[in-house]
């Protein structure tokens, strides 16, 4: 869509782009087509599109054969969207939060669906921590987001960017980012640059399910105050553990902060603190 076209429903629905919504509307065609070639929706897949706006996302995966069931927010977006799509049994539309959804009522255990959205800005990380948490979450997420917030969830430990939800999300998804979208082809265009970042889920998580969630625990401790050592902040999830010895189990020092320890590593922490045997 260009932004002639944009601007012209804009002007039709009586709205100016919401910072707070994080209204950012993509007015790059050859940049769309990008994003949904590397994506590459197939015919017949259920597709979760969180804030599809004027629907040029929602065209480009329903002229693919997606299922789409797309969620919006601002009422006004959602009544353009009811009109135009008014015929069209394979756009299922929501108008609510995204971060207050029943995505288990939506999805239910059998129903497998990918994410491909350009994400507000605003709630992508609660977005993201929420689906990947769900009994049957997304086979994978290709989303367009912030490229901070992209290349934290890529990051490797030992990097500034590396953060808890990088670890949470690692425990079931491999992150790349596709590439890199300038703020340019958006209208507003955001102050900073964007990323397209796939998640695609592995075969099998790291651990069984319990394991992971003490380890989440473990993580969302350990980053509470990243400057501390890990061990001081560890010790609050489970007293009476021997943190120093654990981490010098696991090769690292006993001064090890946060930002160095793998998922792997924060899994392995957790077997300890179970009592289990590494």
């Amino acid at each position: 869509m260009k932004l002639a076209e944009l601007s012209a429903i804009l002007e039709r629905l009586d709205m100016h782009p919401s910072r707070t919504l994080g209204q950012n509307f993509l007015v790059d065609d050859n940049c769309l087509a990008a994003l949904v070639r590397s994506a590459a929706p197939q015919a017949g897949e259920n597709i979760l599109e969180i804030g599809p706006g004027t629907g040029v996302m929602t065209q480009r995966l329903l002229d693919a054969g997606c299922n789409v069931t797309a969620i919006e927010f601002d009422s006004r977006l959602a009544g353009y969207l009811r009109e135009k799509y008014a015929n069209v049994s394979a756009l299922r539309l929501i108008e609510a939060d995204a971060c207050k959804v029943d995505y288990a009522s939506l999805f239910p255990a059998g129903t497998p669906f990918r994410v491909i959205a350009n994400l507000p800005y605003s709630c992508a990380s609660v977005l993201l921590a929420t689906l990947d948490q769900l009994a049957n979450p997304p086979s994978s997420f290709h989303v367009l987001l912030q490229k901070e917030m992209a290349e934290r969830l890529a990051a490797s430990a030992g990097t500034s960017e590396y953060g808890v939800l990088t670890v949470k999300l690692a425990f079931h998804y491999r992150a790349h980012i596709v590439r890199i979208v300038p703020h340019g082809v958006f209208y507003p265009p955001p102050e900073v640059d964007s990323a397209f970042l796939a998640l695609e889920a592995r075969e099998r998580p790291l651990a069984e399910k319990p394991l992971l969630e003490q380890a989440a625990r473990l993580a969302t401790a350990a980053f509470s105050q990243r400057r501390k050592q890990a061990r001081r902040l560890l010790e609050h999830v489970a007293p009476g553990v021997d943190f120093a010895a654990a981490l010098e189990a696991l090769g690292l020092p006993t001064t090890a902060r946060a930002e160095i320890i793998t998922p792997e590593q924060f899994i392995e922490l957790a077997r300890i603190a179970n009592g289990l045997n590494l």
